[in-house]
């Protein structure tokens, strides 16, 4: 089982994890998730948590106390035998992809802090968090939406999750590329059918099928990823000839 700490300033956010797979992965003792709310911990009489930035400038800041607070009560319930780390989600951190969700998954207990407003004083950063992460390169208003990417993420790869293994092995971006396109019932909808290879029951054939679109769909949608990949000789040679007779 992995457990998640979430430290936010809006606990409602995270409602919606109980629904789907996720909500049934609670249910079942495979994952557990729980909200700490910042504002509770903070010793301010208004239960304020942040505060002008120094040096000026537009926007709030979070401040230490209820932040550091909130993650010492957390710090004190994990076992010293349990593989733990504190994530932050924040624009300026590195950008997660699939490596890192499978590096977070090798984890008893993650911890996930999410900033507001303007950002969180420096201080509580350094003392605290292990890796900065970001879900891309924009900027949201807080950090409960990539929370819960992260979490959503990680849980997939977490055994009995999913139905099947394949339910994630073969997704896009797990082996590099992206995913193969989809069919289901019926076999012609739209003036459109279903690729005769896919109705062939070959085995064989689905799969090298199924391979090159991934391929296909890799170069074209994300080059960058398709740089990485290393093809011998004879596959490129084969996937020239398929993207012929495809396009």
């Amino acid at each position: 089982m992995i457990r998640f700490d979430i430290l936010t300033l809006f606990p409602e956010y995270f409602n919606v994890m109980k629904l789907s797979v996720i909500g049934n992965a609670m249910e079942k003792g495979l994952i557990s998730l729980e909200t700490h709310d910042i504002r509770e911990n903070s010793e301010n009489k208004h239960k304020k948590t942040d505060d002008y930035p120094y040096g000026g400038g537009q926007g709030m800041v979070m401040t230490v106390q209820p932040v550091y607070d909130t993650y010492r009560k957390i710090k004190e319930q994990i076992g010293s035998d349990e593989k733990s780390i504190l994530v932050y989600m924040s624009p300026k951190g590195k950008v997660m992809n699939q490596d890192i969700v499978k590096e977070l998954a090798c984890y008893d207990r993650i911890t996930i802090l999410c900033g507001h407003y303007e950002g969180m004083d420096q201080r509580v950063i350094d003392e605290i968090v292990d890796m900065e992460l970001s879900i891309g390169d924009y900027v949201l208003t807080g950090g409960e939406i990539p929370a819960m990417v992260l979490v959503d993420s990680v849980s997939r790869l977490i055994p009995g999750v999913l139905a099947e293994e394949d339910g994630y092995v073969n997704e896009s971006h797990y082996n590099g590329l992206l995913e193969y396109p989809q069919y289901t019932r019926p076999e012609e909808i739209l003036g459109k059918k279903v690729p005769e290879v896919l109705l062939s029951g070959h085995h064989k054939n689905i799969n090298r099928w199924r391979y090159f679109q991934s391929l296909m769909i890799t170069e074209k949608n994300r080059p960058d990823m398709f740089e990485k990949i290393q093809l011998s000789d004879k596959v490129k040679k084969e996937y020239e000839k398929f993207k012929e007779n495809e396009l």
